[in-house]
């Protein structure tokens, strides 16, 4: 018996191999791709029929969100993942798929490379088992310009750093992890000047059990913003921002940024953030502090 031919048949030989409603040309409800963000890529969200084009992805509190601005300027932030059109089809938004890295860093005298915080680059190896001491900073834009200028070192030594969420928090994280002579904490402060709020805090910390084992140091700025050198961003000094003012939202409307809410402030943080390239970039109070604490929680006889 001649096989029957199914050249203008969409649902081909086996009905059950693929649902038609889903997959091919006639799909009325078709599945979802997954593909990778990008950058001016147009997307839909299905649920709020709001289109623009992506104006930055970053991580945010655990998860990939992006900006999204409309043909009206109108600019919204969305999570990556399910939910949303892109010419036509629905997709699952991945975080974008990262660039190989290309070594040009910085070189010694002698020809080696260097990293970021200026120590020389270990070729090929692995990062050590992190150790049980820690050092702490007090949020997240202190945690990313910490890991771009000292991440390197950092993941060579083992030494894993974690964010406080602000300096009020300090006691309770110490007193949960119980430092002792092989489990050092270092930790880093914004605005660490006599009489502050952050030198009452770190005074009550060194007076608890264990607190001979904890090393707080901070830099006298503000906020970790002024720790990068002025000129990155072609200002001869950072701005005052008066009293009551939020010094993000403040510094950014100096610089005629876009300042009204969490999203402007994450991606003025971004861009300010790019201007750091190596410890060149940053100011010798801040740069001074953390290697100390790199040092107190990598000495000999420390986990």
């Amino acid at each position: 018996m001649q096989a029957l031919s199914h050249g203008g048949d969409r649902y081909g030989l086996d009905i059950l191999a693929v649902d038609p409603h889903r997959v091919g040309s006639h799909a009325r409800r078709p599945m979802s791709s997954t593909i990778p963000v990008e950058l001016n890529m147009v997307i839909e969200d299905v649920h709020t029929g709001f289109v623009g084009a992506v104006l930055s992805v970053e991580k945010s509190g655990g998860r990939w969100v992006m900006v999204l601005e409309d043909r009206h300027g109108t600019r919204r932030g969305f999570p990556l993942g399910p939910g949303y059109w892109v010419e036509g089809k629905p997709v699952i938004l991945d975080p974008p798929v990262g660039k190989p890295r290309v070594d040009t860093g910085p070189k010694s005298a002698g020809g080696r490379t260097l990293t970021a915080s200026g120590s020389y680059r270990v070729e090929g190896q692995k990062a050590r088992t992190a150790r049980a001491s820690r050092i702490w900073v007090e949020g997240r834009h202190d945690a990313e310009l910490v890991e771009k200028v000292w991440g390197d070192d950092l993941r060579v030594e083992g030494v894993v750093v974690l964010m406080l969420d602000g300096a009020d928090n300090l006691e309770a994280v110490m007193r949960d992890f119980e430092p002792c002579p092989t489990r050092r904490a270092g930790v880093l402060l914004d605005h660490l000047v006599p009489g502050s709020k952050e030198s009452r805090i770190a005074e009550r910390v060194m007076g608890m059990k264990g607190g001979e084992n904890v090393k707080i140091l901070g830099h006298p700025y503000i906020d970790v913003w002024q720790a990068i050198k002025p000129e990155r961003l072609g200002l001869n000094a950072w701005p005052t921002i008066p009293r009551g003012t939020d010094i993000k939202h403040g510094t950014l409307e100096y610089l005629g940024w876009p300042h009204e809410d969490q999203t402007d402030i994450a991606r003025g943080w971004q861009r300010i953030l790019s201007t750091v390239a190596s410890y060149k970039d940053l100011e010798p109070a801040l740069l001074g502090r953390m290697e100390e604490l790199i040092d107190f929680v990598t000495e000999p006889g420390t986990e």
